[in-house]
């Protein structure tokens, strides 16, 4: 590497670690606490990857995506999913047109909501299956298929899905195909006593605050190149793969918990988001590698949504994330990052 190369990638470091924070300190001026949810969420921003919010009603899971709509200088549309959405409310339509020049009539493409830079799907499992499968394309794709033709959609594009996961009469759960689309499920919580104290003093005066719009999409698309370009270790490759490996109870020497209790395991799409999740969050503390540790921290929100657990999980209270906790236990550390352990201690 030269010198020039390098310090250009310290300056993208020193940009990117700025707009984080830049960004964390307009977001806290509307939603208190939820610290880890709003660094996950900026991770999956700049990883290009779509986020799937989990959380009881009342947790301001809406309002966070909306927030980081106003900060930035994207297009925003949000689809409130009902029972009787149709795929076209979602994609867009042909509708009949008269041709002005030659006073014919001929099919024009009506673009749905989804042809915007940040799509929140708020409540998503409120829909059919049909409906929920008409966002697979644009997520994977990046454009949409209507009428034989090719529409491509807006660069950057996020999908921002929000899930109530209490109240299930009338909701029909995502199909694991469409889950893994989502790069992170992120739960959100409960805030603590003095967080939920300062929330009721923001939320019943008459104080606004003012939020300051920050990067546009070229500038995104910018810091999303600065997020691959950092550098991953071949024993960091090898952690990841042997953590997802071992969520999969027919692969040859995993845990004995887990045929016990998982179903099904998650498949390569989980790697990869490890491996990308982990760069964002290295780029994030500043750093231009990432380490097994950053690969740790990314690993609930990639995976509690790829894990299928069994019958006996479920009756006896065992949840993805705690089987998370054990499989992060349980997998050992390459020997180079073990080595460097021992020697730090």
């Amino acid at each position: 590497m030269t010198i020039s190369n390098a310090s250009k990638e310290a300056q993208a470091v020193r940009e990117l670690a700025t707009a984080y924070n830049d960004m964390t300190e307009q977001i806290g001026k509307v939603i208190v606490g939820q610290k880890d949810v709003v660094e996950q969420l900026l991770m999956a921003l700049f990883s290009r990857g779509h986020c799937l919010l989990v959380g009881v009603p009342g947790l301001a899971k809406t309002l966070l995506v909306s927030t980081v709509s106003k900060i930035l200088h994207l297009t925003f549309k949000r689809i409130q999913f009902t029972p009787d959405l149709m795929p076209a409310d979602i994609t867009g339509t042909d509708i009949l047109q008269d041709d002005p020049e030659t006073g014919r009539r001929r099919f024009s493409f009506l673009p749905g909501p989804v042809f915007a830079n940040m799509l929140l799907a708020d409540e998503i499992n409120r829909t059919p299956p049909k409906t929920q499968a008409a966002l697979l394309e644009a997520m994977q794709e990046h454009h949409v298929t209507a009428g034989g033709h090719a529409y491509p959609l807006p660069e950057p594009f996020f999908v921002l899905a929000t899930q109530n996961p209490i109240e299930q009469e009338g909701t029909y759960p995502l199909p694991e195909a469409q889950l893994d689309r989502f790069m992170f499920n992120i739960v959100v919580g409960y805030p603590d006593r003095d967080e939920e104290i300062e929330i009721m003093k923001r939320t019943t005066s008459v104080a606004k605050p003012e939020l300051k719009a920050m990067l546009n999409g070229e500038q995104i698309l910018q810091l999303q190149q600065v997020v691959r370009q950092v550098v991953v270790a071949d024993h960091v490759f090898q952690y990841a793969v042997d953590l997802v490996r071992s969520t999969r109870p027919r692969e040859r020497g995993v845990p004995g918990f887990v045929p016990e209790f998982i179903a099904w395991g998650a498949g390569p799409r989980a790697s990869q988001y490890l491996i990308l999740g982990g760069k964002a969050r290295a780029i994030l503390n500043g750093r231009l590698h990432v380490t097994t540790d950053d690969i740790k921290a990314v690993a609930y929100p990639v995976l509690r949504h790829r894990i299928v657990t069994t019958f006996h999980a479920d009756a006896e209270g065992v949840t993805t994330d705690k089987l998370i906790t054990r499989l992060i236990e349980a997998v050992p550390l390459p020997q180079q990052e073990a080595a460097a352990t021992v020697k730090r201690a």
